[in-house]
């Protein structure tokens, strides 16, 4: 698709929207990671429910498959990727306080911190005109 030759240049993706995405990446990865493991405890191990397990694991990978896709389109500037990276991230502080709280303070700064990382970066003016369209060539899809 060309650009008129009077429109100005598209402007360079803010160094938060790379941070915003890496995290949500590394999130996804991490949950891939709990899933493995999963599957190798579903192998070794005697399930209670096997279908609640099947379930739960089915939910994990699909949760990850989709913080993929979040961090994958933030990067690209789709608009309502902030709001799937959000929701998501105060599921994870509803995670992190209890944990912290438990007594498990490392795996509760694990998952707090890039947590807060995110909803701090996520309400900045580069990352909100990155992802509103207000570049030079808005996305249509």
């Amino acid at each position: 698709m060309s650009r008129p030759q009077d429109s100005p240049a598209p402007a360079s993706r803010p160094a938060a929207v790379i941070i915003i995405s890496v995290v949500l990446v590394l999130e996804a990865l991490g949950l891939l990671g709990v899933a493995a493991w999963y599957v190798y405890n579903l192998l070794t191990a005697t399930a209670t429910s096997l279908g609640g397990a099947i379930f739960s694991l089915i939910l994990i990978v699909a949760i990850a498959v989709w913080l993929l896709v979040v961090g994958h389109f933030l990067f690209r500037g789709m608009r309502w990727t902030r709001a799937a990276a959000l929701v998501w991230q105060l599921f994870m502080i509803v995670i992190a306080v209890p944990t912290i709280q438990g007594g498990v303070v490392l795996a509760g700064l694990v998952l707090l911190l890039p947590a807060a990382a995110v909803l701090l970066l996520i309400f900045t003016k580069p990352v909100i005109a990155w992802t509103s369209g207000t570049k030079a060539e808005p996305k249509t899809y």
